[in-house]
């Protein structure tokens, strides 16, 4: 315990929960024999420094290991590096490109880096065939006893994007890191991509423990017609808490069509209704302290989310998460009639004016740092932390 899992984490000295513990011994073993293998722990259960406490292990115990540490999106490759700077791993470099990835394994060091799945890849299904055949025929220098943890491996971690990475680094180990409950099918391709379960903890033990808290669910019907006079009641109730009975009264015969207002809407535009109105009557969302997620079915829909609520009391007070990166080139072959808008121009016009730029200025890292922004905003609230770490 002493000599392998004592962590000083950003100067906080730490020790593990026992699932990390017992998931960290049982995957010395299958690092010993080269074997790889999948963690399974679950969202909030801590599995970065799980991560970190594994890597220094096999750093210090093998002088020829190296690790790549594979993530499938940008915000988690900046995390990770972050993670392990904090636990004292100043020497993790991020790779800038596939090209820079393999130049970096080529080398005796630096002995741990980071990189995205996605710069193992082609930019279409014909590129990455044949991309994946050049490999395989001239596979690429690697240096060292290489190990390589996945994170998030039930998503793009599979498919044509891991049998590059494979082609690659065909020696290497592979031990993936998941805590998101898996589907039949995403489990099987799971396990055969990267073998069997190294250690399990699930979310009914972490909650048991009281590591995460567990999931209240409210379900919410949103019909396309708004029908309650009840909802509208306490909507205008707790908008006008502050007045008095004349000027109550005075308001609520303007807003006596409110009902037919709010019916006549689109499904989306119902949703966005029903959202103010719990911004407007729970207590955790109206004292200015709450936040909330509204997570949409594609970029496209977020977007369209997003102009909706410009147009209400929330418009400075919402962002766009989402992996689109704008570019002219989406758009220049669109075709469209007099007045009319297809969706690529639609999202490409969303993220120009959030980002205040046009296809001049407009640069990869234009989003990224907007996103920073808005995710600086989220932890600036001025809610406690305990508050913080119940609302994430």
């Amino acid at each position: 315990m002493i000599h392998d899992f004592v962590l000083f984490d950003g100067g906080m000295k730490k020790l593990p929960r026992y699932h990390q513990y017992f998931g960290v011994k049982a995957a010395q073993e299958h690092v010993v024999r080269k074997e790889s293998g999948i963690i399974w722990h679950t969202q909030g259960s801590g599995k970065s420094i799980t991560m970190v406490l594994l890597a220094k292990w096999i750093l210090a115990n093998d002088p020829h290991a190296r690790i790549a540490i594979i993530t499938d999106r940008t915000e988690l490759d900046k995390q990770i590096k972050k993670v392990f700077a904090n636990a004292g791993e100043n020497t993790i470099e991020r790779a800038r490109s596939g090209k820079d990835l393999m130049f970096k394994l080529s080398q005796p060091s630096p002995r741990l880096l980071c990189s995205l799945v996605h710069k193992f890849g082609r930019s279409n299904a014909n590129e990455m065939d044949d991309f994946i055949a050049d490999i395989k025929n001239n596979p690429p220098t690697v240096v060292g006893n290489l190990f390589v943890f996945v994170d998030e491996c039930h998503r793009t971690q599979g498919g044509k994007l891991n049998i590059a990475m494979k082609a690659m680094m065909p020696d290497a180990t592979f031990i993936g890191f998941t805590g998101t409950p898996l589907l039949k099918q995403d489990r099987q391709t799971s396990m055969e991509v990267f073998g069997k379960y190294i250690h399990t903890y699930k979310f009914n033990e972490a909650v048991k423990d009281g590591v995460v808290l567990d999931l209240v669910y409210e379900a919410r019907d949103i019909d396309q017609r708004i029908t309650s006079q009840d909802n509208i009641d306490k909507w205008f109730d707790a908008k006008t808490k502050a007045l008095n009975e004349y000027q109550r009264y005075e308001l609520k015969k303007r807003w006596g069509t409110m009902q037919a207002v709010l019916s006549s809407g689109s499904r989306m535009g119902q949703i966005v209704n029903d959202i103010l109105l719990d911004f407007s009557v729970k207590p955790r969302l109206s004292n200015d302290k709450g936040t909330a997620i509204l997570i949409a079915s594609s970029i496209y829909e977020a977007c369209r989310y997003y102009e909706l609520f410009q147009s209400t009391s929330l418009r400075n007070k919402c962002g766009i998460i989402t992996s689109y990166n704008p570019s002219y080139s989406d758009i220049k072959n669109e075709e469209t009639g007099e007045d009319t808008e297809t969706q690529k121009q639609f999202m490409y016009a969303t993220y120009m004016k959030l980002l205040g730029k046009n296809e001049h200025t407009i640069t990869e890292t234009s989003t990224e740092e907007y996103e920073d922004r808005v995710k600086a905003l989220v932890y600036r609230s001025p809610c406690s932390d305990e508050d913080l770490d119940r609302s994430f």
